[in-house]
Formats: C-alpha cells, sequence, structure tokens
C-alpha cells in the first residue's frame, strides 16, 4: 500500500519516497544530484533509435511497436554516440512510473539542454500528447531527441530533461498569482508596471547592454551555424567564441533586435525572478500572443531560485529563443514569456542554489550553458 501525499508538486523527500514505493522504477541506482529540489532528472538508457519523423504513439499503441515502422537505426549507448544536427531520435529511458490515480507526470527539457538549442521530449506509451504521464500510467518512458544547432555526444545515463509529479490539481489561478506577486515579488525590476497576469507572470527581454558587465554592449548570443560538438556531460569544456557570436546594442535597429529566421538566440530578462521555497514555477514556452517566435524551451524553475535568502536577489531568467519562418523584432521591454507558479506538497530538505546543492545558474545573469568557458570581452 503506497503511502498517500498532499496535493501539489513533489519535492525531493516525496520523490525519495515515490522511489521506495515502486511509484517510479529506476533501472540503474539514482545518480548524484538526480532527484532536484521539485524534479528528477530523466537519464538515456541503453538504446537510441534514429527515426524517420516525429511521431506520437497514440491511444493503445506503444512506443515501442511505433518504433517497428518509424525506427531506420538502432544505436547502443552503452558507449558513447553522436546525436547529429537536424536529425530526430527516440531513446529510452532509465526511468518508468507506475503513477498512482490522482498523480501525473509532465516533463520539460533541462536549463542546460534548451541553452544548446537540443529540443528534447518525454514520450509515454500511448500518449496523445509530449510531455506527460497521465494518472494511473504505468509503462516505460522514452524521450524524443532533436539537436537543432549543435550535434552533441551521449551516452547511458546523460540527462537531457527533467520530470516533475503533481499530486491532485495544484494549479493557482490568476487572482492567487497576483496575491504572491503582490506579496513576494515573484517578477521584480525591469519595466512591466501593473504587470498584467493572465495564465502567468509576464517576463520582457532586456536589450540595455547592461546584463554583462564584463563585455559592455552585449545583448546575447546567437549560434553560430557549422559549430563543433558538444559533449553533453563535459562542464567548462568548451570556448564561447567556436559556437557563438555576441549580439551587442550595434546590432540593433528599428527600435530592437530583429530575429533572422531558424536561428537560435540566448537572451535575458529585464526582470529577476524569484520563486519562494513552497512553490514551484514553470515558464510558457510559446504564446501566439507576444510573436512569431518560441522563447525559453526548458521551463521549470526550481523553489530557491533567486531568493534573496540564499544570496542571489538579482537573478535573471535566460531566454532561448527562435523565431519562426519570417524575421521577426524583438524589441526592449517586450513580454516575451510568462512564469505560471504552483504549490509544493511539502517543503524540500535543500532549495536551489542552497550550500551543496550543485545548482548551477543560480545569481545567473547572461549566462551560457555550463558546458562552456567564461566568455572573454574580446570573444567575437
Amino acid at each position: 500500500m503506497t503511502a498517500s501525499f498532499p496535493d501539489g508538486i513533489l519535492s525531493s523527500k516525496q520523490i525519495s519516497s515515490a522511489i521506495d514505493q515502486g511509484i517510479i522504477h529506476l533501472a540503474s541506482p539514482p545518480a548524484e544530484g538526480q532527484i532536484q529540489p521539485a524534479s528528477l532528472d530523466l537519464r538515456l538508457g541503453k538504446r537510441v533509435w534514429r527515426i524517420r519523423a516525429s511521431f506520437l504513439p497514440g491511444h493503445g499503441v506503444s512506443v515501442a511497436e511505433k518504433l517497428e515502422t518509424m525506427a531506420m537505426h538502432e544505436i547502443s549507448l552503452e558507449q558513447d554516440a553522436v546525436l547529429e544536427k537536424g536529425c530526430v531520435y527516440i531513446a529510452e529511458l532509465e526511468e518508468s512510473l507506475d503513477l498512482p490515480h490522482g498523480m501525473t507526470g509532465f516533463a520539460n527539457p533541462k536549463s542546460s539542454t534548451g541553452r544548446l538549442d537540443v529540443f528534447t521530449r518525454m514520450i509515454a506509451d500511448g500518449a496523445v500528447e509530449f510531455e506527460t504521464a497521465g494518472a494511473g500510467y504505468k509503462g516505460p518512458l522514452y524521450a524524443e531527441i532533436s539537436p537543432r544547432t549543435f550535434s552533441v555526444l551521449v551516452r547511458r545515463g546523460s540527462r537531457l530533461s527533467q520530470i516533475r509529479f503533481r499530486q491532485g490539481a495544484s494549479k493557482v489561478d490568476d487572482a492567487d498569482m497576483q496575491r504572491l506577486q503582490d506579496d513576494i515579488g515573484l517578477v521584480h525590476g525591469g519595466g512591466l508596471n501593473g504587470r498584467d497576469i493572465r495564465d502567468g507572470v509576464p517576463l520582457s527581454v532586456d536589450l540595455s547592454g547592461n546584463a554583462n558587465p564584463a563585455i559592455p554592449g552585449l545583448v546575447g548570443w546567437r549560434a553560430r551555424k557549422h559549430a563543433g560538438m558538444i559533449d553533453v556531460d563535459k562542464p567548462k569544456a568548451y570556448p564561447v567564441a567556436a559556437f557563438w557570436e555576441k549580439v551587442t546594442t550595434a546590432d540593433l535597429s528599428g527600435g530592437g533586435l530583429v530575429l533572422n529566421p531558424d536561428e537560435f538566440y540566448i537572451l535575458v530578462s529585464r526582470e529577476c525572478v524569484t520563486v519562494p521555497a513552497d512553490y514551484a514555477a514553470e515558464m510558457s514556452a510559446y504564446d501566439t500572443r507576444v510573436g512569431e517566435f518560441r522563447a525559453h524551451y526548458a521551463g521549470f524553475f526550481d523553489p530557491g531560485f533567486g531568493m534573496a535568502d540564499l544570496g542571489a536577489a538579482a537573478t535573471r531568467a535566460v531566454l532561448e529563443v527562435r523565431s519562426h519562418d519570417v524575421p521577426f523584432l524583438i524589441e526592449e521591454g517586450q513580454t516575451v514569456c510568462r512564469l505560471v507558479y504552483e504549490p509544493l506538497s511539502e517543503v524540500p530538505e535543500t532549495l536551489y542554489g542552497s550550500s551543496g546543492s550543485g545548482s548551477n545558474y543560480q545569481a545567473q545573469g547572461l549566462q551560457l550553458a555550463k558546458h562552456f568557458l567564461p566568455p572573454e570581452g574580446n570573444n567575437t
């Protein structure tokens, strides 16, 4: 008989309990740091398949059955494997689920994955939508992986995405989110006075050129189209200039930055973000109300992110931005995405950014993925 959890997003101790109870099954022992304050990292399993096209299995159909017709080539992940940019893959994951009724799972790319422009989505058997495992789901999990800009080197155990677990109904309505904003200041600074909280707290883009004092005039980074390969498990291993070019205030025109179609940009929010200890946040990836572009592939913000008590009172949100089909002018202070907050089922023992948490992006400004060396002011 499994223990029940209070309504809300499960925190780290509860995720450990769910593993002990067999709600979450791990094919190999948990890796160090795999259990995050309000999520669980998902690890690549033994095999990955190159597929002809992205797919959803649909009601009553397993991913394995779909792979019988969609797979082009099977690749072992027991050794290093290259996932080529522009290709689509399905990888089995080390984690599987036996969810009780009333508990659901939902996934997102890890922050570092999104900042490499690696598009990844979780798939469950019988799924009719990506990134979700419905209440009562029992079965394996897979990841669709599509590197868009850089080819990547992966292996069994590489962690590209993460999953959260929601017990019951934990959504916060607009009125409750407004009260949180008024009382706590979930999002502060920037220029969105009298924030219009509809389906989340809005964030705007910073094009002032003041986001990185070490590089005056820096607005963001644009990925080089023909760069080398990146090992996803190697932090601080690659020089910035080989993979990115600076976007500065000199590149602005028409009152903003013109996003070239299908080019990948790293930008930053004007506002600072705070996630209280008893909440988790998720950024909505795309909203047709704000323009024909996608902002932020990786959407999870853990409890403790940006908390002043943890020495991170000025933590920005990094925006992974890609325009679709047509050039799009994005302007200083323009709303680009929204943050949605949900209460936790219980406060985690370790918050994001606290001592020993292994957090990579606390107190961040305009920051690239952890794989890159610190940029120098003379990078081109």
